[in-house]
């Protein structure tokens, strides 16, 4: 555990959950040595905290009898904001987890802004932008992966690629994210000697090594995978110039689509793709002009584009 004020809190946790336990158990519990319980006790009755021993063989430390924490205080403001943690959670998958976490809340949190939660967090629908289905990813890996970005600790991983191609390889994690209805780790890869993103859903085993790193400053996971993801090499490179200033532009282009430069006459934006009919299509929305630079095939995949929206638009007249 990180420091005495986080064992200080295990340690009432146990109390509570579990009555009469002795200090030997308590130790073992909370990884430390049998004389730091008895400090960790005197912390708790320093709080107030009612901690009775009893003695002899059978003896140990419990809670008085009838003893019970003072509500949690939560503004309404925190507690939809707890809500919406809780249906984000239920909308990548964890349902369970999001229902045990709410049920725990509301025993610990006073009636009226308990109510606020439950209203909240039954009656909210959260639609995450994208129509695709969402990986699993099981909330042990997610932990000790950030738990050890936290602690920057390196891990081994073993990985399947898309292509189904298998690795173990050691990495120093910099960050997580979620993009795309996927969970991502962008990370320091030893085996390649660079920076690399990795897919949660294609992790069969990992664990952490004994080893360190120093993290980057101010490192950015999303804008890197981002980039990432825009730069992939695909069937076809694409260059179109947006002519828009970059405000105009980032305001439009999603960023995963595409990575912009500012050029002379707008901005440039770099791109692949393996659809250009789907590119055509998102070309199409734009509320500025641009100028299709290559492939000479997307400038034929918009106009057919055009055509078939005119055709609709007829149909319907």
């Amino acid at each position: 555990m990180a420091n005495p004020t986080t064992r200080v809190l295990a340690l009432l946790e146990l109390l509570q959950a579990h009555g009469l336990m002795s200090g030997t158990e308590l130790a073992r519990r909370l990884a430390v040595d049998p004389r730091s319980i008895r400090r960790y006790i005197l912390s708790l009755e320093s709080l107030g905290i009612p901690v009775q021993t009893q003695r002899g063989r059978d003896g140990g430390y419990h809670l008085m009898q009838g003893f019970k924490l003072p509500p949690m205080m939560f503004s309404n403001e925190e507690a939809v904001a707890l809500a919406l943690g809780l249906v984000s959670a239920r909308s990548v998958g964890w349902v369970s987890a999001s229902a045990s976490a709410l049920a725990k809340l509301e025993r610990v949190m006073p009636a009226t802004v308990r109510s606020n939660l439950r209203a909240v967090a039954e009656n909210l629908a959260l639609e995450l932008p994208t129509g695709k289905p969402v990986s699993q990813v099981s909330p042990e890996i997610l932990s000790l992966l950030s738990s050890a970005i936290q602690q920057q600790q390196s891990l081994r991983l073993s990985y399947h690629s898309g292509q189904q191609v298998s690795s173990t390889r050691s990495i120093d994690a910099y960050g997580l994210a979620y993009l795309n209805a996927h969970w991502y780790v962008v990370a320091y890869c030893h085996l390649r000697l660079g920076l690399r993103s990795f897919r949660l859903d294609r992790i069969s085993a990992l664990e952490l090594l004994p080893a360190s790193f120093g993290k980057p400053l101010n490192f950015d996971t999303m804008a890197y995978l981002n980039t990432a993801i825009a730069s992939l090499p695909r069937t076809h490179s694409i260059k179109v110039v947006l002519h828009t200033d970059l405000a105009h532009a980032l305001a439009e282009i999603f960023s995963s689509l595409g990575v912009l430069e500012v050029v002379d006459d707008g901005i440039l934006m770099h791109s692949q793709a393996d659809d250009l009919v789907w590119m055509a299509r998102e070309l199409a929305r734009l509320p500025f002009s641009f100028t299709i630079l290559e492939p000479p095939a997307l400038g034929a995949a918009l106009a057919l584009h055009a055509a078939e929206l005119l055709k609709l638009a007829c149909l319907k007249s």
